[in-house]
């Protein structure tokens, strides 16, 4: 699982190292797109399967599915990990975000982000608002009982 947060700086190739906890996980491949945020956002090969499959399976006669195919498929590249841990940030991606040289990795449990340390200090400033994070996560269930521990969500 992809947890936690990476402070990285590109080197001169525009190649990002890998932390060695995330690079385990993307050993079978991985693919870096845009984000739908401003940012991108790298998947293990396993998971672009599924999201190429659901996207795949939407009819193309409805638009905004085909603007789903565009963002998804037109930015995605497929990553490899050179032996040094390290993946290439092709330069259409990073102009897409605006990325520099200094980038935060932030794990999102099944993928990860890529984001400009900006753009994440803005993201994490609207999302550490305790009084609007009460409205704004009010209907999500985030009960935390195990369901086989025979907990129910009140």
């Amino acid at each position: 699982m992809f947890l936690g947060q990476y402070h990285h700086t590109l080197d001169s190739k525009d190649r990002l190292t890998v932390p060695a906890k995330y690079r385990e996980l993307l050993d079978e491949g991985a693919y870096v797109m845009q984000g739908l945020d401003k940012n991108l956002m790298v998947l293990t090969e396993a998971a672009f399967q599924v999201v190429y499959k659901r996207i795949t399976q939407m009819s193309i006669t409805d638009p905004l599915a085909r603007d789903l195919r565009r963002l998804i498929f037109s930015t995605a590249a497929q990553a490899e990990i050179d032996k040094s841990g390290r993946i290439l940030l092709q330069k259409f991606l990073r102009d897409l975000v605006g990325l520099g040289s200094e980038v935060i990795l932030v794990g999102q449990g099944d993928y990860i982000e890529i984001w400009s340390p900006d753009e994440w200090q803005k993201r994490m400033s609207r999302i550490q608002d305790t009084e609007a994070n009460a409205q704004r996560y009010a209907a999500l269930d985030l009960t935390t009982g195990l369901p086989d521990a025979g907990l129910e969500a009140p």
